[in-house]
């Protein structure tokens, strides 16, 4: 998610405090984000790394009478620096009432965490939920990672330790762990974090793009990585897949992406679908014109509802219900 106006981080930290306010407003009202009305089971706050923080809780949404059920691992945006999985409940719930479930994640937030605790988080989050995911009803031989915006950075990366050897002892641990991950839902996702500017270098984008909009780009770059990418390899996971497949063990498993024309982030998805395609990867990319960024979670809009219609079909053809 990108932050509509530029501002300060004591704004931004109303700002997000703001947001998770409306979302339990939201939620407890709305009738159509009532679990049980959907036929789900929601069991909240279950720590996934034994730190007692908040950002190492997740939530599962479980299909009543769910038996061996395909795995949903949401991972949220908000630009390395926002949101949580309270502010997510609507994905989760999508998912979740189509038969998968959900396992929804919090994890370390920047800038006051930096790279890599938003992957060491998630990346143990991957751990548990393959250890765990059938005392809920999953199949842990058939997980989905599923994230936007910077969500899907860390999916994007999360799939790539999964499949090559890393030296950092986070990464190493997870490949060698070896989850059995059948897709991954990329939604318009930042995947370059090593040279942000390239998304307004050009002349007409330059002029195109709100002074804004580039100073939200630079600032999650800043909450993720700092001053300092190249110390940061894996937060680019872009550049790693359009590098030599060296050390990779196993194939990597198929891609859904999309974004709008009008989201600031879309040439990343593109540039990904390239990649991926160019190694082989089945890889799906939907742009819908006129959308921006977040249109994903803008569920009146037609461009929405033809999204999540998109990926359900994605999902049945790769990673099936029994």
């Amino acid at each position: 998610m990108l932050f509509p106006y530029g501002v300060g981080p004591a704004l931004r930290r109303a700002f997000d405090r703001g947001v998770h306010h409306l979302a339990w407003i939201g939620y407890s009202v709305a009738p159509r984000a009532n679990p049980r009305r959907l036929g789900v089971a929601l069991t909240k706050d279950i720590p996934y790394r034994g730190t007692g923080r908040r950002a190492h809780l997740l939530d599962v949404y479980r299909p009543l009478g769910a038996r061996n059920a395909p795995v949903v691992i949401y991972v949220h945006g908000g630009a390395f620096s926002m949101l949580s999985k309270d502010t997510h409940r609507l994905m989760a719930l999508a998912f979740a009432s189509r038969g998968y479930v959900v396992f929804n994640i919090n994890y370390r937030l920047g800038p006051r965490h930096r790279y890599p605790a938003q992957l060491e988080d998630t990346a143990a989050a991957v751990e548990w939920v393959s250890d765990h995911a059938s005392e809920h009803g999953g199949d842990s031989g058939r997980i989905v990672l599923a994230g936007e915006s910077a969500g899907a950075n860390l999916v994007t990366a999360l799939a790539y330790m999964t499949c090559h050897r890393r030296p950092e002892p986070f990464a190493r641990a997870l490949h060698d762990r070896a989850p059995a991950i059948r897709a991954v839902l990329a939604i318009y996702g930042l995947h370059d974090m090593h040279d942000v500017a390239r998304l307004w270098r050009d002349p007409e984008k330059r002029r195109r793009m709100p002074a804004w909009v580039k100073r939200e780009v630079r600032w999650a770059a800043r909450s993720y990585v700092g001053r300092d990418p190249e110390a940061a390899p894996l937060a680019s996971p872009l550049r790693l897949l359009a590098g030599p497949p060296e050390d990779q063990t196993r194939p990597l498993p198929p891609f859904f992406l999309t974004a709008g024309t009008a989201d600031p982030l879309l040439d990343d998805s593109r540039r990904l679908r390239d990649v991926l395609e160019g190694r082989g990867v089945p890889c799906e990319l939907l742009v819908y014109p006129g959308e921006i960024h977040g249109f994903n979670a803008m569920i009146w809009r037609p461009a929405a509802r033809a999204k999540w219609r998109a990926v359900y079909g994605f999902l049945e053809r790769h990673v099936p219900h029994e």
